[in-house]
C-alpha cells in the first residue's frame, strides 16, 4: 500500500513537472540584435487593438506646428520619493520614465526598475495618452508641460502629495495631468483632462511595456509577464499566445494590467473599461547568456473620464495586496490549494520574524508541519506493517486462484477469503493509504508557496545558497534529496507490488532528483528536510511497534480448506 501512495505522489509531481515543461510558456527565440519583435494577430478586432497600442513617441518634426501658450521652455525631470518607491517623471508629455522599488533589488543590487525605459524611443511610456487624431496624440505625448504643482523636497515620503502638469497651445489643445501619491503604498492615482477647443476628448491611457524585471534564469518554474484582469470575481490570465488570439477585453474590472512571477502593474477598480494588450520580446545582447525579456504592453480606456484611476506598480506581496483589497491577493497564483498556502505563508513570515533567515524558517516550518502530521503517518506505517505481516498469507490465497480467469465466478471466493483474513487479523487495506493521502494537500500547498512567494526572492540561506528563489548553484540539495529518498524507501515497510510498480519505485529518486535540479533552492531544502524527518519518524515508529512478526506458511498442497473452530481455516489456525 505504501508503494501505491508513493507512486501516487510521484505521478502527481510528474504531471505537474510535465505540465510546466510542455504546456508552459516556451522561451522565445531571439531575433536580430537590436530589433524588437511583437506578436501580431489577425482580424479587424486585433488590428484595432494594435492601433491603440502603436508607439506614441513621434519625433518632434511630426508634431503639428503650434505656439505654446502654457508649457515649459526646456525638458526636465521631476523626482518623487516615498517610503517604498522612487518615481521620476519627465515634463515631455508629463509621463513616467522611472519607477524604482526601494525594497527590492536588481542584479546590480540597486532598487528594481519597473518601467522598461530603454524602449522609450519605440514604445509609449506610462501615462501616455492616445486619441483618434494622430496629430493631437503626438502633441499630448511630446509637448513640454509646465509643472504647476510638485512635492517640496522629500515631502512625499512623509505625507500625501500631488504632482500636476499642464499644457496649452494655439491649436486649442489643453491638457492637465494630475498624480497623487500616498507615502506608504505602491499606488499612484492618475487623472487627466484633455480638451480641444470646446470639445472634451476621451484619451486611452497607455502604460506601455509593463513589469521590467530582468529574469536571471529561465526554467520551468519561471513565470514570465502575462496579461491579468479580474471581473465579477473571476481572474483571467493571458499568455502571449492568448493575446495573439484576442488582444482587447471589455468589462467591469476590479483590476487589470500585467504581472510576472513577483511583480505587477495594474489599474485598480477602473470600473467599466476596455483593456488592450500587446506582447513584446526583447532579445538579449549578442553573446550574452541572459534570457530574452518578454514583456506585455497594456492600455486602458475607462468608460468614465471624470473619475481618477489608481495604478498599482509593485510587488505581489500578500500583505501589501491584502491591505489594498481582500480580493487583490488572488493576483498571486497559489494554485488550487490556495486555502492552505495562505496560512502556511503567514506561518513562514511569522517564523522569519524571529529567525531572520528564510532558509532556517523553511526548515523549522517543515519540522512543525511534520510533527503535526506525525499521528497520521504513524497510523499509516502501523497499518502497512500489519499488511506486510500478512502478505505471505495473502500471497498464498492469491496463488490458489491464480489460474482462474477474472470472469470466473469462483474468483469471487478469493476476495471473500482475503476479506475474512483482513477481518481476522484486524487489518484495513485502506488505512495505510488514507492517512498518507490526507497529507498530500499540505505537500502541494508548501510546494506552491515556495515556488511563488516573493519573500524568497533574493533571500540568502547559508554558504553557497545566496538566493532561495533560484536553483542551488552546486546542486547539492537536490542530490541529497535524492539520496534521502532512496534511504527512506529502503526502511519503509514494503507491501507486495507487481514488477512494473517496483521498477517505478526504483526510478522515483532518480526522476525526482532530475526534476529538482533547477527547482528553487527553497523547494529543494523543504523536500530534503521532509525526507529526513520521514526517515527519523520511520525509525521511531519501528522502535515503538517493534520488529515485524514472521508467519511461516505451509506449502499450498499441505493446506486443508476445511473450517476449524472459531471460523478460522486450518491453515490460518496453524499460522497463528
Amino acid at each position: 500500500m505504501e508503494r501505491r501512495v508513493l507512486l501516487a505522489i510521484f505521478l502527481s509531481f510528474l504531471v505537474l513537472w510535465g505540465y510546466q515543461a510542455l504546456v508552459g510558456k516556451p522561451v522565445p527565440k531571439p531575433t536580430a540584435l537590436g530589433t524588437l519583435s511583437t506578436t501580431t494577430g489577425a482580424g479587424n478586432a486585433r488590428g484595432a487593438a494594435q492601433a491603440a497600442l502603436n508607439p506614441t513617441v513621434p519625433t518632434r518634426a511630426t508634431a503639428p506646428a503650434a505656439a505654446t501658450l502654457l508649457g515649459a521652455v526646456a525638458e526636465r525631470d521631476v523626482r518623487v520619493e516615498t517610503r517604498d518607491v522612487v518615481a521620476v517623471f519627465t515634463n515631455r508629455g508629463a509621463r513616467l520614465k522611472s519607477w524604482r522599488l526601494k525594497h527590492f533589488l536588481d542584479q546590480k543590487k540597486e532598487p528594481l526598475e519597473i518601467v522598461a525605459s530603454e524602449l522609450s524611443d519605440t514604445q509609449p511610456l506610462p501615462f501616455s495618452l492616445r486619441v483618434s487624431d494622430d496629430g493631437v496624440t503626438a502633441t499630448l505625448n511630446s509637448g513640454l508641460y509646465a509643472v504647476t504643482a510638485e512635492p517640496a523636497g522629500d515631502a512625499a515620503a512623509s505625507a500625501p502629495s500631488d504632482l500636476r502638469f499642464e499644457y496649452r497651445d494655439s491649436t486649442g489643445i489643453h491638457a492637465i495631468k494630475e498624480f497623487h501619491f500616498n507615502p506608504t503604498s505602491y499606488i499612484v492615482t492618475f487623472h487627466s483632462v484633455v480638451t480641444q477647443g470646446d470639445q472634451a476628448l476621451a484619451p486611452i491611457i497607455q502604460w506601455g511595456p509593463a513589469v521590467g524585471d530582468i529574469v536571471t534564469e529561465v526554467s520551468r518554474f519561471t513565470v514570465k509577464a502575462e496579461g491579468l484582469h479580474a471581473a465579477a470575481g473571476k481572474i483571467q490570465r493571458l499568455a502571449p499566445k492568448d493575446i495573439a488570439k484576442q488582444a482587447s477585453y471589455e468589462g467591469d474590472f476590479q483590476y487589470a494590467g500585467v504581472d510576472d512571477q513577483y511583480f505587477m502593474t495594474a489599474a485598480i477598480f477602473p470600473g467599466q473599461s476596455r483593456i488592450i494588450y500587446q506582447p513584446i520580446s526583447i532579445p538579449p545582447p549578442e553573446g550574452s547568456k541572459e534570457a530574452s525579456r518578454d514583456l506585455v504592453s497594456y492600455a486602458i480606456e475607462p468608460a468614465r473620464r471624470d473619475v481618477p484611476i489608481k495604478f498599482f506598480a509593485g510587488p505581489k506581496d500578500f500583505d501589501v495586496l491584502f491591505s489594498i483589497d481582500h480580493d487583490f491577493v488572488r493576483a498571486i497564483n497559489f494554485g488550487m490549494f490556495a486555502f492552505l498556502v495562505v496560512p502556511l505563508l503567514r506561518s513562514l513570515k511569522w517564523l522569519n520574524g524571529y529567525v531572520g533567515n528564510y532558509g532556517w524558517s523553511i526548515i523549522l516550518l517543515t519540522a512543525i508541519i511534520n510533527a503535526i502530521m506525525f499521528p497520521l503517518r504513524h497510523k499509516s506505517v502501523v497499518s502497512m506493517r500489519k499488511m506486510q505481516e500478512i502478505q505471505p498469507q495473502v500471497k498464498a490465497i492469491q496463488d490458489r486462484y491464480a489460474k482462474l480467469k477474472a470472469t470466473d465466478p469462483a474468483k469471487q471466493k478469493m476476495n471473500q477469503e482475503l476479506m475474512a483474513l483482513y477481518k481476522e487479523r484486524g487489518v484495513n487495506p485502506a488505512s495505510g493509504c488514507v492517512p498518507m493521502l490526507l497529507t498530500m494537500p499540505v505537500l502541494f500547498a508548501f510546494y506552491a508557496l515556495l515556488s511563488t512567494a516573493i519573500e524568497l526572492r533574493g533571500a540568502p540561506f547559508i554558504l553557497w545558497i545566496h538566493d532561495l528563489s533560484l536553483h542551488d548553484p552546486l546542486y547539492i540539495t537536490p542530490v541529497l534529496m535524492g539520496v534521502s529518498q532512496v534511504w527512506q524507501q529502503r526502511i519503509t515497510p514494503q507491501v507486495g507490488a507487481d514488477p512494473a510498480q517496483q521498477k517505478m519505485m526504483m526510478l522515483m529518486p532518480v526522476v525526482f532528483t532530475f526534476m529538482f535540479l533547477w527547482a528553487p533552492a527553497g523547494v529543494a531544502i523543504y523536500w530534503l528536510m521532509a525526507n529526513l524527518w520521514g526517515i527519523g519518524q520511520q525509525y521511531l515508529t519501528n522502535y515503538l511497534i517493534g520488529p515485524p512478526k514472521v508467519h511461516n506458511i505451509r506449502p499450498p498442497a499441505e493446506r486443508q480448506m476445511k473450517r476449524v473452530g472459531g471460523g478460522k481455516t486450518d491453515a490460518a489456525a496453524r499460522e497463528t
